[in-house]
């Protein structure tokens, strides 16, 4: 599945106060539900998430992203935030949003949420992978204008 995403509106505050280190903290993505109801203006940190999954293969809390990168092209200035897919192996899961966060602080209520995507109904896996294939584009971009 390709997905796109929608940053949390304080994730930008959080980056300007040292609360979010793209190149250098533990980012991470987590699944919920489709009780969970994202509110970009309000949710700044991991506690304001509800609604997270359960099941076969899923580790409360989420999965680590890898290979992490944070660009900026000149050319079109536009900052890039990626990296690898995302993959719960052997999982019974489902499903509607993922959330990425940085887990550095190490609490729930001082991780930093980042941004959200909506796959757009449930996505379900049974006893096999659940792959976030992210946008080819990056995760999320930022337009500086």
């Amino acid at each position: 599945m390709a997905v796109s995403a929608k940053w949390y509106g304080q994730a930008v505050s959080s980056a300007f106060t040292k609360k979010i280190n793209f190149t250098s903290d533990a980012l991470k993505v987590m699944l919920c539900t489709s009780s969970y109801v994202p509110d970009q203006d309000n949710h700044q940190f991991q506690s304001s998430i509800t609604n997270e999954v359960v099941g076969t293969g899923y580790t409360a809390g989420g999965a680590a992203l890898s290979s992490v990168t944070f660009t900026y092209n000149s050319g079109t200035n536009v900052w890039t935030l990626d990296a690898a897919d995302s993959v719960w192996a052997s999982s019974t899961i489902t499903a509607r949003y993922a959330i990425v966060y940085d887990s550095t602080p190490g609490t729930a209520a001082t991780n930093p949420l980042v941004l959200y995507v909506d796959f757009g109904a449930d996505v379900t896996s049974t006893a096999g992978n659940f792959t976030i294939t992210w946008d080819s584009a990056g995760i999320g971009t930022i337009t500086v204008s």
